[in-house]
């Protein structure tokens, strides 16, 4: 398995995000790009430019004609796709944290993040009233005052949001009211990322008290766990497998006080129904900040703090693997 290394970074990857056909991936990273790639042969066709500040989040809408991004410059910026031309900039007291299109691609949220005396919002706007773009005015607004949020998804048909804070909660927050329909508290720390499974019946979080969790996107149930050493920055579900993978490592600035072996710097493939982990992959020199699997299960990429891309294709025996129980 070699992987296809994406160098279009100076600084470390925050997200990575494929689109709906899988044919693109989306990278963001603290050095204000945003990149896009082919997936399948790893060329870069070009980049969105105006952020002046780190983007922490990327988004493309599900027949990606837009792009969104959310950065630490107070903005959260929608774009053409395929022009890589700005339509619209929301701006905001504080750093955009996450950001996400909804089933429709007609609604946007973004949550900011609580600083500098400011607090948190999760922000939703409807791209069809261009009133609200216009004037910067969220058809609801929520405030998330005890926690902020750290990273959030659309639940299935646009009907809520699922967010995950820093103590460690994970909210349900209804599209239309705003109002919060589930909580549950499975983590005891901060959720460094929420991903759905391909029909967004199921999400899985990351967290940093070493552990990621698959959840019922509906009910919030909790079904499975998958327990590491290290804090968990990211995890993806297969969408044709019983398959999970995690990046994670320890804190970034950890890293120069132990060598890469000790780092465990590795991707890692757990079972998503025995919850054992069957498979590592090695390669970048620091923690993986994020993954993402290819909406067709062939392949999947990293992005580390390393600033690198890393589009790994499995090989054939990866598909005649059973995990013997």
């Amino acid at each position: 398995m070699r992987p296809i290394l994406l160098q279009g970074h100076e600084r470390s990857i925050t997200q990575i995000k494929y689109n709906r056909e899988g044919d693109l991936l989306f990278s963001a990273a603290k050095d204000t790009v945003v990149n896009v790639w082919y997936s399948v042969n790893g060329e870069r066709l070009g980049n969105y430019n105006g952020h002046t500040g780190a983007v922490w989040c990327v988004d493309a809408d599900w027949d990606t004609k837009n792009v969104l991004t959310g950065s630490a410059d107070n903005s959260c910026r929608l774009w053409d796709c395929e022009t890589g031309k700005q339509l619209a900039l929301l701006e905001t007291s504080s750093a955009v944290r996450t950001c996400g299109f909804d089933f429709s691609g007609n609604i946007i949220m973004f949550s900011t993040d609580k600083q500098m005396g400011y607090q948190c919002y999760l922000n939703l706007f409807d791209l069809r009233d261009p009133q609200q773009i216009e004037d910067n005015q969220p058809y609801s607004s929520v405030l998330c005052s005890d926690s902020k949020i750290t990273s959030a998804v659309w639940g299935p048909l646009g009907e809520f949001v699922i967010a995950g804070h820093e103590s460690g909660e994970i909210n349900q927050f209804s599209a239309k009211s705003g109002e919060i329909l589930k909580t549950v508290k499975e983590h005891s720390k901060q959720i460094n990322d929420i991903q759905t499974s391909v029909d967004l019946t199921m999400v899985i979080t990351a967290s940093k008290d070493n552990t990621s969790k698959l959840f019922d996107s509906a009910s919030l149930e909790h079904i499975k766990s998958f327990k590491t050493e290290r804090p968990v920055n990211s995890a993806a579900i297969s969408p044709i497998m019983d398959h999970v993978v995690m990046g994670g490592g320890q804190e970034a600035m950890d890293v120069t006080t132990t060598s890469t072996r000790i780092g465990k710097f590795e991707a890692r493939f757990f079972h998503a129904a025995y919850e054992e982990e069957f498979g590592r992959v090695k390669g970048h020199f620091g923690p993986i900040n994020c993954v993402a699997f290819h909406p067709d299960g062939k392949s999947y990429s990293s992005g580390g703090e390393d600033g690198y891309v890393r589009l790994h294709y499995f090989d054939p025996h990866y598909f005649d693997f059973e995990l013997e129980a």
